[in-house]
């Protein structure tokens, strides 16, 4: 008896100490709700899984830690608000800022043929949001699902809503060519996804053929593209311009960029040319409201224009833009000296969320000071040597500054996003997939929705329904492909993928059916998009949706053995 009282507490200190040693699984941020207003904000602070890697600020801190629990409404609120303004600056800067310079750096690489440009530069800057959100989705294994949930549910809506819209706005003919050239492509890129969904991983060479495959469309299309016009110049056929049937997709380009090439100013230039000064240029650069377009335009318009303004002005301040249609090329010596300062120095306060820019070097100089330095003895050298009147002949480099500040404003905001859903998943509780298959796509998509149907009421409906499967193959090839490609070059041998159940099948089947039946019954119609096709497609999604829901809340589900 005596040995037994001894081993006792031997085996229980034993016991305790191998319970401790043991590596646990942390609890799931998630379950920051079930617990007690006192405790919420330590368990925030305390769980790893509700840390963030990137981004400025930390939502799930500012919920549970800076509002009281009685004013949780306010803070969705608020989030929501501020949720929308990003997907505004999203829009803004990628079709104001990132689009432009990008329109320029392909005009200045003349040598390569516009349906090249049309499924790279082209492609690149219309999904610039969406491949940033999966960027940065990816970049962490916890938000996965967003990004899987923003890329197929955009192909999702783009294939049914945004097709079928146009089909019920005007119904036309379909080119048969690059219809069944691009629905291929893409049903293949999401059998690729399928494949690694299935595997569950991701390896170096998988993501690598991601762009490997992309390569080849582009590739593809660039070849029957030019045994397309081979064969009409050997055949000599007229074809009439008129027609959007029989038109090329390089014809395409040159018609979209035709439509919006007529300067609107032209009229409005005063009689009399006298110099501007250096001050009335910057002004004049640095003032993003146009007041002849203020006054034309509806109440509703001036509302955002009143949101947009800040954005804008900030962007002006930070991004240089190079127009080649224009004679002085977007040409301001006072605005772009300046840009020589601040470009720089926000692209090293934007990388690493400002990582970078508090690095010092030697212990001395923090590297935003370098920076400045640096471009400020360059902005004052390019001042001097040049003039108002003139751009420089190195003017096309700010096209590649541009570029390059544009982009990291679309990440940096696209980053915010991605935190922002991940806060508002954990407090309603909802999967990352669903977040990204709703709010993240809708607010990736509205600008090509918006586009895709004012360019099929102002009577380009093949042009806009063309866009629906081009832009979409990119951004899922690219997507993936280059976000597990970063996350693999970060010591990691390949990419976990865990898909949230059977939500995410749900979304990667009705993607397949919808092209399936667009494969099918568009040919059985000869190519003919009716507006009853039209709503079929819309009658698609919203199935699609309530069965989504219902998965996420439970009421789908399925039955374990």
């Amino acid at each position: 008896p005596s040995l037994r009282w001894l081993l006792l507490p031997s085996l229980w200190i034993m016991g305790w100490w191998v319970l401790m040693s043991t590596p646990r699984l942390p609890f799931q941020c998630r379950e920051v709700c079930g617990l007690n207003a006192s405790d919420r904000c330590a368990f925030v602070r305390t769980n790893p899984d509700c840390r963030s890697d990137g981004g400025y600020l930390d939502y799930l801190e500012g919920i549970f830690c800076h509002f009281p629990a009685r004013l949780l409404p306010l803070a969705i609120t608020l989030y929501a608000f501020w949720l929308v303004y990003l997907f505004l600056i999203l829009g803004v800067t990628a079709a104001k800022f990132f689009c432009p310079n990008l329109s320029a750096i392909s005009t200045t690489l003349k040598p390569l043929d516009m349906s090249l440009h049309g499924v790279t530069f082209l492609a690149f800057g219309n999904g610039a949001p969406d491949i940033f959100s999966a960027l940065v989705a990816f970049s962490d294994p916890r938000t996965a699902g967003l990004a899987f949930g923003a890329l197929f549910g955009a192909g999702v809506l783009v294939t049914t809503v945004v097709a079928g819209g146009i089909a019920i706005l005007r119904p036309f003919t379909a080119a048969s060519r690059p219809f069944l050239r691009d629905i291929i492509f893409y049903m293949a890129a999401v059998l690729l996804i399928f494949t690694a969904l299935y595997r569950g991983r991701v390896t170096l060479a998988w993501a690598l053929g991601y762009l490997g495959f992309y390569i080849f469309y582009v590739v593809t299309v660039v070849l029957c593209t030019w045994i397309y016009q081979w064969q009409r110049r050997r055949s000599l056929v007229c074809s009439m311009p008129a027609t959007p049937e029989i038109l090329s997709d390089s014809e395409e380009e040159r018609v979209s960029s035709n439509t919006n090439s007529y300067d609107y100013g032209e009229e409005y230039r005063p009689l009399l040319l006298y110099p501007e000064t250096t001050a009335q240029i910057l002004v004049q650069a640095l003032n993003p409201l146009d007041y002849r377009k203020w006054r034309t335009k509806p109440v509703y318009w001036r509302v955002l224009k009143v949101f947009k303004l800040p954005v804008e002005f900030l962007l002006l301040l930070t991004v240089p833009v190079m127009d080649p249609d224009k004679e002085d090329r977007n040409w301001k010596r006072p605005l772009n000296c300046l840009h020589l300062v601040i470009s720089p120095l926000f692209v090293t306060l934007t990388l690493q969320s400002g990582a970078y820019g508090v690095y010092e070097i030697g212990g001395l100089f923090p590297v935003w000071a370098v920076v400045m330095i640096a471009g400020t003895a360059l902005a004052a050298v390019t001042f001097f040597a040049t003039s108002n009147s003139e751009p420089p002949r190195f003017h096309w480099l700010f096209a590649f500054l541009g570029f390059l500040t544009s982009a990291l404003w679309i990440n940096a905001a696209a980053t915010e996003v991605v935190n922002i859903l991940r806060s508002l998943g954990v407090v309603f509780r909802l999967s990352n997939t669903v977040l990204g298959l709703t709010l993240l796509a809708w607010g990736n998509s509205i600008g090509d929705v918006f586009s895709d149907f004012t360019l099929a009421r102002q009577g380009y409906p093949r042009m806009a329904f063309s866009a629906c499967f081009g832009g979409i193959i990119f951004n899922v090839l690219v997507g993936v492909g280059l976000g597990c490609l970063l996350q693999i070059s970060r010591a990691h041998m390949e990419v976990k993928l865990e898909p949230d159940g059977l939500l995410v099948w749900i979304l990667a089947g009705t993607l397949g059916l919808s092209l399936v039946c667009s494969l099918v019954l568009v040919p059985l119609q000869c190519f003919q998009l009716s507006r009853v096709y039209g709503c079929c497609l819309l009658l698609l999604y919203l199935t699609f949706l309530v069965v989504a829901l219902l998965t996420e809340f439970g009421v789908i589900h399925l039955k374990t053995v």
